[in-house]
């Protein structure tokens, strides 16, 4: 831990601000599992407490880095959902009864519709990336994305 270059000391200077929230417009986009975080739903006026699955879904798009976060509550009423997140990413076809493989979500890609979200917190509007719905699963979302910058040749070819 103590050679971890990330760890900062009291006196280090500061010089990185972060990135900039990225808002996708609405759309279809690939995006990958970047995050899987196992907590509790506290209840609420229509689901009872229950465990949940929050995940952080990192989205293919070339305004930059842009991401979303969901939860999924582990309650039968709402069993449709986190059964379209496993068939997003192959983990489950329709229909198909399959054991929900929670170790096998992390660095997952899949496909859904994303929409922005506006809320309000602190008296200010927000707006976030958020999930209106997880396509099934194809092959092809488990390509990574290729930019012309990123081929060993020119625009000329070979």
């Amino acid at each position: 831990m103590a050679n971890d270059p990330n760890i900062m000391s009291w006196d280090d200077v500061l010089e990185n601000d972060g990135q900039e929230f990225i808002v996708v417009p609405e759309g279809d986009y690939t995006y990958t599992v970047t995050g899987f975080e196992r907590g509790q739903f506290p209840g609420g006026p229509k689901t009872p407490p229950c465990p949940k699955a929050t995940l952080t879904l990192t989205i293919d798009n070339d305004l930059g880095l842009a991401t979303a976060r969901i939860d999924l509550l582990l309650y039968r009423t709402i069993e449709w959902k986190i059964a379209a997140f496993f068939r997003s990413i192959g983990q489950r076809k329709h229909g198909e009864k399959a054991a929900m493989n929670w170790n096998k979500v992390m660095g997952a890609r899949g496909k859904a519709h994303f929409k922005p979200r506006d809320y309000k917190k602190d008296d200010k509007i927000r707006t976030v990336n958020d999930v209106d719905y997880f396509i099934d699963y194809d092959p092809s979302f488990a390509m990574t994305p290729v930019k012309n910058d990123d081929l060993p040749w020119d625009e000329g070819g070979f």
